[in-house]
């Protein structure tokens, strides 16, 4: 039975990843539990586990003395002494308890502790993990697509978590086993375990994408500065290079565009538009403002932090964008305000 048993555990541990110092601690636990509720509360016991042997032994400790006035807690030395003749009054006895004693009540008792400390070894252990990859991304691979509410079940790692529909990119389209990139917005824990926050519709995800296909960004030579995002349309990103020699903008599209069309693919098609950043406000946005071609940008006295940018009248479409988009993501990428207006206007 024993073998068994620490076959059981052993399984569980190397399924689990759990510590094995930690399962032995609650099964030990477990096990003690169920003794005293099998013998009335009995105090005083512990319980030996040796992997190695694959040995667990059950132990009343009992108090060797002369008289016995407590015998769930005191054993009479001459009882003692049947054992060894070593033992002397005030030493502790240990008396063997057959595991096949447990009742029905008390195995289940220690099952359910068993159990309760592996739900909770699995909740520390995700907690710690995903508090170390918050803000980070993952991937993912599908496994289930609610067909009425659009919500996915993802796999990451061993754990399964719910990416809501209102968190994937608008018009993506996911089926089971499809591999993906989300984005960890939020750890924490709750009553009912540890809650991990995913979604593809954060501006940081196109920001680690693209930090994993230029290792310029992960060495600090091309730094991202802003990102602007309208998830499924388009996003703006303004980069600076620290190196003279290297072009921020050259260095994200990549060979033949390569790195910015990887991410492209990987946010479903999803425009991308690279900035040079530049701490001149005029510069930032006439740049922010690309694909348009801009005549000039002027700070308005009245106005706290406001810009009047010029365009010739054909341009003045392509600056603004259809329905605003490229005027308000160049607002938000610049953190400024943009009176757009065409030289004809002016």
């Amino acid at each position: 039975m024993n073998k068994e048993f620490f076959d059981a555990l052993d399984a569980i541990v190397e399924e689990k990843g759990i510590p094995k110092d930690y399962m032995v601690e609650k099964v030990e636990a477990a096990l003690l539990s169920a003794f005293k509720r099998d013998n009335g509360g009995f105090p005083n016991a512990r319980v030996k586990l040796d992997f190695d042997r694959k040995e667990l032994r059950l132990l009343k400790l009992l108090t060797v003395v002369e008289n016995v006035e407590n015998p769930k807690t005191e054993i009479s030395l001459d009882d003692a002494k049947l054992k060894s003749k070593k033992y002397a009054l005030g030493d502790i006895y240990e008396e063997d308890v057959k595991t096949h004693n447990f009742g029905r009540i008390s195995a289940q008792t220690a099952k359910q502790v068993i159990i309760q400390g592996i739900r909770e070894a699995e909740r520390g252990m995700m907690l710690k993990e995903y508090e170390e990859k918050k803000e980070e991304i993952v991937s993912a691979v599908v496994e289930v697509v609610d067909p009425v509410s659009g919500n996915a079940v993802v796999e990451i790692g061993k754990n399964h978590m719910t990416l809501y529909r209102n968190e994937q990119i608008p018009g993506e389209t996911l089926n089971p086993g499809d591999r993906i990139k989300v984005y960890i917005t939020e750890v924490k824990k709750n009553s009912r375990g540890p809650s991990v926050s995913i979604n593809r519709i954060h501006p940081g995800l196109v920001k680690r994408l693209f930090e994993l296909e230029v290792p310029e960004i992960k060495e600090g030579v091309v730094e991202i500065k802003a990102i602007a995002r309208e998830p499924g349309s388009r996003t703006k990103i303004a980069v600076v290079s620290h190196d003279p020699n290297v072009d921020p903008i050259g260095t994200c599209i990549g060979p033949r565009g390569a790195r910015k069309n990887a991410v492209t693919q990987e946010l479903n098609g999803e425009k991308i538009d690279l900035i040079k950043y530049s701490e001149s406000s005029e510069e930032f946005i006439a740049a922010s403002l690309a694909p348009a071609t801009v005549l000039s940008v002027t700070k308005l006295p009245d106005g706290e932090r406001t810009y009047r940018v010029l365009v010739s009248e054909d341009q003045l479409s392509l600056a603004i964008g259809r329905e605003g988009q490229n005027a308000r993501l160049a607002a938000k990428l610049t953190g400024l305000k943009i009176d757009i207006k065409s030289g004809r206007e002016e």
